[in-house]
């Protein structure tokens, strides 16, 4: 049984681990604020380019008038084979479940699809750390074109692929300084494989986030493209009534509000640029506009996804310390109560004692 002094050692090292829990909620609630700033000045622009390229299509031949879909190579849908699974988690722990609900959804979908050769390339260091102990890395091998001697010739780049499942690449750190060049560019690497026909489509799992009660993950198609606006969810997992209560309670405490700023006539105005029935007088030829707007759009969604995974993770976080820090205090009321009765029956034994010893005399 524990003394007096053992109880009041853990008792301090409680309220030790109390003060950090409390500080890291504070924290991240501080980091929830910026990234749903940042998530909510992405949506004009994605909302204003949709409207522009919606308006584009109205005004350019880019219709096949034999098959009716989109001439665009972005549209071009083919059986799925060969996918490109991004998966997006968060760069450290102490974030409750958010991590492994993200990959037990990417293993899940990779189990559905176990009759197709997947790439799988991770956002965030848990997603890579993980994918990596899971499954191999892709293998290329490089030679020189048909003249060695000549500068000049090109580098032939192939792969070998050793399994069903590979990870084709990872980005550790992204997160942490998520930038418009940064996701461009991987936008760009995945649009270039689509239209190599080196993938048939491109799935996203990322925990979509509205609010700190009203976040969900999701598998998002990301190509080929389907609609302009128009989100692909091809599967959602909900969380339960008591997670979203907890988080709710997490907010008030730190003073986050629980609904997202109302941005519906903001959204409205961005939804109408460009989509007047008027003849608009372009620079460049509307097609040509067409071609480098679809590239942009791709990023956007990408980046306006990477920014709600990254609010979702600091709300994850900021409701797991809330809880641990309540967890904390609870273990200190119990140990203090537990260290007064011990305190007490010494006392009491002591006083028995010292009347046993009077009466023996």
């Amino acid at each position: 049984m524990a003394n007096v002094l053992d109880l009041r050692r853990r008792i301090r090292s409680v309220k030790s681990t109390r003060q950090i829990t409390k500080a890291m909620k504070m924290v991240s609630a501080a980091k929830l604020r910026r990234a749903q700033d940042r998530a909510m000045t992405a949506r004009p622009y994605a909302k204003m380019i949709t409207s522009v390229l919606a308006s584009l299509t109205r005004r350019i031949e880019i219709f096949d008038p034999e098959t009716g879909n989109l001439r665009h190579p972005l549209f071009a849908t083919r059986p799925e084979k060969k996918i490109l699974l991004i998966v997006v988690s968060g760069e450290k722990g102490f974030a409750g479940a958010f991590n492994t609900n993200i990959l037990k959804t990417s293993f899940q979908f990779i189990a559905a699809n176990g009759d197709k050769e997947i790439d799988v390339e991770a956002i965030g260091r848990k997603a890579k750390d993980q994918m990596r102990r899971r499954y191999p890395a892709a293998v290329y091998t490089e030679t020189i074109g048909e003249n060695p001697a000549d500068e000049s010739a090109l580098t032939i780049r192939k792969r070998e692929r050793k399994a069903a499942v590979e990870v084709v690449g990872d980005h550790q750190g992204l997160l942490d300084k998520l930038t418009a060049d940064k996701v461009f560019a991987i936008a760009e690497s995945v649009i270039a494989r689509y239209v190599h026909e080196e993938i048939d489509a491109c799935y996203l799992v990322y925990n979509e986030f509205k609010s700190v009660i009203q976040q969900r993950i999701v598998v998002e198609r990301l190509l080929p493209l389907m609609e302009l606006g128009k989100q692909q969810v091809t599967e959602a997992v909900e969380p339960t009534t008591e997670e979203k209560e907890r988080a709710g309670e997490a907010a008030i405490s730190a003073g986050i509000a629980l609904e997202p700023a109302d941005t519906h006539e903001a959204d409205e105005e961005a939804a109408k640029f460009g989509t007047s029935e008027v003849d608009y007088i372009y620079e460049q030829p509307a097609e040509e506009l067409f071609n480098g707007l679809l590239p942009q759009y791709v990023s956007s969604m990408l980046y306006h996804a990477l920014a709600e995974s990254v609010a979702a993770e600091h709300a994850a976080r900021m409701t797991a310390m809330d809880a641990a820090t309540n967890n904390a205090s609870d273990m200190i009321d119990a140990l203090t109560l537990h260290m007064n009765r011990v305190r007490q029956a010494a006392i009491t034994k002591e006083i028995i004692e010292i009347v046993s010893g009077a009466a023996a005399l």
